[in-house]
């Protein structure tokens, strides 16, 4: 009888935890959509795993985008780094082999990464200008790379790594998901650097004063975001089957959404993975869920409007509260 009691309190705390939030919304809008489209696929397994497929470039940038949240930086430039990394494999595929397509992509994000780092650290300047500037100079770029033309992906390996495959019944992106997310859970909670980051973004007075190099730890976050924007470019690219200027440009928003409501906060000192996998997740459904329902385009673009401003009213509140 004790060991059953002890077993109900860390249960109960887990539930009351702040961040526990996301796995109540998820479960009430589920709901919702399963009574309202009862009639409808919405509850089908295809209908899930067609979700998943979709969201998977978002869950990876949600991951990603929550290390640079964890030091209190905000990456604007997430957007125009798929286009480009997508773009880049693309290209390199015509005359090179998966290994250097795959290398230059992620190269993209490196760089981009870096100089975001670099600039806004020794510029001492808000991330938001310097990546919200490195958005439009990647936007351009990715407009002038190809001429506004699109670029097929014949090669079906890639297609099957990066978007198209399924691996004994399981869809490869459900499985890069799941991959990047336990990556990202590691790295943040179980290792000394994600140890780091969240004692840079929460105080970073004491996080010098333990000897932390801030500078260095803020630029490693935004490589890490980048990189994760990058990796979803090969993503978007494997599962269409080409590159395109316009990839990802409509995903910041729906990033930031999944990222806050997930219990990351916008303000540093604190992230959640398993929140930013289940806030992406929810963005995908409800977007389903609004498209089975008959919503046009412009209603559904309300709508994520008004999710993404619900979670950053959340985000400030339990940051004020934390």
């Amino acid at each position: 009888m004790s060991g059953l009691l002890l077993m109900r309190v860390p249960l109960r705390q887990l539930l009351l935890r702040k961040e526990a939030y996301i796995y109540y919304i998820f479960l009430l809008v589920l709901v919702l959509f399963a009574v309202l489209l009862h009639d409808t696929a919405f509850l089908s397994f295809d209908n899930f795993m067609n979700i998943i497929r979709q969201t998977t470039p978002i869950t990876v940038m949600a991951v990603a985008l929550s290390f640079a949240l964890a030091v209190g930086h905000i990456d604007l430039s997430i957007g125009a780094v798929v286009a480009v990394s997508a773009l880049v494999s693309a290209l390199l595929l015509q005359n090179f082999g998966i290994p250097v397509a795959v290398c230059g992509a992620l190269a993209v994000g490196v760089l981009v990464g870096l100089v975001n780092g670099l600039l806004t650290e020794k510029l001492q300047v808000s991330s938001l200008l310097i990546t919200l500037g490195s958005m439009s100079v990647l936007a351009g770029f990715a407009r002038q790379l190809t001429n506004l033309e699109s670029v097929p992906i014949i090669n079906q390996d890639f297609n099957f790594m990066f978007g198209g495959g399924d691996v004994l019944g399981i869809p490869v992106l459900l499985l890069w998901t799941l991959g990047i997310a336990a990556l990202g859970y590691l790295v943040l909670n179980k290792l000394r650097f994600g140890r780091h980051l969240l004692a840079v973004g929460g105080s970073p007075n004491a996080a010098r004063a333990m000897g932390i190099q801030l500078q260095r730890t803020r630029v490693y976050a935004l490589m890490i975001s980048a990189c994760g924007a990058a990796l979803a470019g090969l993503l978007y690219a494997g599962r269409l089957q080409g590159a395109r200027y316009t990839l990802g440009e409509a995903d910041l928003l729906t990033v930031i959404a999944a990222v806050a409501i997930g219990g990351t906060s916008l303000f540093g000192g604190r992230a959640c993975i398993v929140g930013a996998v289940l806030g992406s997740w929810l963005m995908g459904m409800i977007n389903n869920g609004l498209i089975l329902s008959g919503f046009s385009t412009n209603e559904q673009m309300v709508a994520r409007g008004v999710i993404l401003i619900l979670a950053v009213a959340i985000g400030v509140k339990e940051s004020k509260n934390g």
